[in-house]
């Protein structure tokens, strides 16, 4: 049960009821949220003043007229006007009950929406070049993509979870060309990694495997030969390390698609771009410098250029560079009509943040491929601080010079990485702090949210242990007497379980994925906070050995927390033990 969405539907009613000359378009725009200050209420809805200017009327005018009709909802124990024209009420008792029952009738389901009524979408995240093992700048974009994925795809969205593998281009060779140093060094040579080459370990055991399938054969083959084949093997060495360290965090995608099946003739560059010729979408043209600058994109000649400032872009952008090779837009463009000719009309791209600049020329990529039809959204993933104690932390490098997703996981676990970078707006820088993650205390989300969960089960011991004739299984729970549950503190608790399928749309709508973790701190909050009250009044302990019926009630509010943080942390990966240690 969404208390939202339900008088969404009776305010829409009402309103077609008292002004029939309003129509669906305007009714649409209608919404229905929790009040800013909670003392005002239970909901507040604009309705008034979206419909009034349109029908020429007072929005108070119109406020009056929507309050005197709710006055007779019995579902509704207060209905007024607020400012110039909001609308605030407060609901009985009933309304509450329904949502416990809600909860406990379809678990799992409570807050799963049909919001993406099975439409296909793309969420396309990582995509590091295959160089080398998951470093911690991509790891929050990984956590996010991932998250984003398990929100979708609750919503109703029918999800494909994709890594671009940007196995084109000169990091490709250079790796390759390490990867044969590595061989070298397994032959027995002692070697020396050039400047730009790559000098992690992890290439090691790839140049072990070329000795182990190849023996020396290699050393006496021609350069172009020996680098082609070197290529293959490391390439898929490297996609093999990235998907165990993606792994670690239990990330896996559904497809893995390789930037170099677009080149070459007959690929899709090649016909995407004679696609953009019949289209009238590309010319021959020279482009303007920048003021103050000449990036590396910009050359003084005429040519070939895709019209981006057609669909939004800042500039045209360059498809073919002077040697006569693809620019990496060009397969970018080719990459976005391959996924929409894959039959996406919904694209979602997650970027770090060394990515901004190329929003507007993907998004104008994807209208243009599609003649209009698709749309894309570009989620920009911000720089990640390593603190220990608030100072600045360095941890064991495995891969050269950067700190790796493992190393990261290893220190902290899965849990706590994915919840602390999902504990924070995608579009903001973040201090990830090694020792605040490890602390029990409420000062840590991860650890304040898992204790609520692992504290249900600990109330369901006490009451064991207390009242041993008890009923507590799921029938005993479902068939509880919710009406006792009247407290302004009980209900102020399932006030916050009402919020989470709100909560889950509004996240899935806007992409963003935050709201999951914000609203499970939120519940847990909630719910220590009613714990606590108990302590102090033993009449609102969840266990009363002299009300077993009262006490089953309140178990039934302990099981729907429960239900509710478990279904928060399942979207964000995260797990939910029955007890900490």
């Amino acid at each position: 049960m969404d208390v939202f969405a339900l008088f969404s539907a009776r305010i829409g009613n009402a309103m077609q009821v008292l002004f029939p000359q309003a129509g669906a378009d305007l009714l649409a725009r209608i919404v229905v949220e929790p009040p800013r200050d909670p003392a005002h209420g239970d909901l507040s809805t604009n309705a008034a003043m979206i419909v009034a200017k349109p029908l020429g009327m007072n929005p108070r005018e119109v406020a009056t007229a929507l309050v005197e009709h709710f006055k007779h909802d019995a579902d509704v124990t207060s209905v007024e006007v607020a400012g110039p024209g909001f609308i605030n009420f407060r609901l009985a008792a009933p309304i509450w009950h329904q949502v416990l029952r809600s909860i406990a009738q379809l678990g799992a389901d409570y807050g799963r929406s049909t919001l993406g009524g099975g439409e296909p979408v793309n969420i396309e995240y990582v995509s590091a070049n295959p160089t080398g093992p998951m470093h911690v700048g991509h790891t929050r974009g990984a956590v996010f993509g991932d998250t984003l994925a398990s929100l979708m795809a609750y919503s109703g969205y029918e999800v494909t979870r994709e890594y671009y593998i940007n196995d084109a281009g000169s990091q490709i060779n250079t790796l390759a060309n390490s990867a044969f140093l590595r061989y070298r060094e397994a032959l027995g040579e002692t070697i020396e990694i050039p400047p730009g080459f790559y000098p992690g370990d992890y290439l090691v055991p790839v140049g072990q495997a070329l000795k182990a399938e190849f023996g020396d054969s290699l050393l006496g083959k021609p350069e172009a030969e020996v680098i082609p084949l070197v290529k293959d093997r490391v390439l898929a060495a490297m996609l093999e390390l990235i998907k165990a360290d993606l792994a670690k965090l239990n990330i896996h995608h559904d497809v893995f698609f390789s930037e170099r099946t677009l080149h070459g003739a007959g690929g899709d560059i090649e016909s995407t771009l004679a696609w953009l010729r019949r289209e009238g979408m590309i010319y021959e043209g020279r482009l303007e410098p920048p003021k103050g600058k000449t990036p590396d994109e910009w050359e003084d000649r005429e040519q070939t250029l895709f019209r981006a400032t057609d669909y939004g872009d800042d500039v045209d952008r360059p498809l073919i560079k002077s040697d006569g090779s693809y620019t990496y837009f060009a397969a970018d463009i080719a990459y976005h009509r391959n996924k929409f000719l894959r039959g996406f009309k919904h694209m979602i791209n997650v970027l770090g943040a060394d990515h901004s600049g190329y929003v507007k020329r993907l998004q104008a990529a994807t209208k243009a491929v599609s003649l209009n039809a698709a749309d894309m959204d570009v989620r920009i993933c911000q720089l990640v601080r390593l603190l220990k104690n608030g100072e600045p932390f360095k941890m064991s490098k495995r891969s050269g010079d950067l700190v790796t997703l493992a190393d990261v996981v290893e220190e902290v676990g899965a849990d706590a990485t994915r919840f602390m970078l999902m504990y924070r707006r995608n579009d903001a820088a973040m201090d990830f702090d090694f020792a605040l993650v490890k602390e029990q205390t409420k000062d840590n989300p991860v650890f304040y949210v898992q204790y609520a969960h692992a504290r249900t089960y600990s109330i369901f011991k006490t009451a064991a242990r207390d009242l041993p004739a008890l009923d507590v299984s799921p029938a005993a729970l479902a068939a509880a007497e919710i009406e006792r549950i009247v407290t302004p503190a009980e209900l102020d608790l399932v006030r916050v379980l009402a919020a989470w399928p709100r909560t889950v749309t509004a996240a899935a709508i806007a992409h963003e994925p935050h709201r999951i973790a914000f609203y499970a701190q939120e519940l847990a909050a909630a719910f220590h906070g009613f714990w606590a009250k108990g302590k102090d009044d033993p009449h609102l302990r969840f266990v009363n050995e002299d009300d077993p019926k009262l006490t089953l009630a309140r178990l039934a509010l302990v099981d729907a927390v429960r239900q509710v943080i478990l279904n928060a942390l399942a979207i964000l990966g995260v797990s939910a033990p029955e007890e900490l240690s």
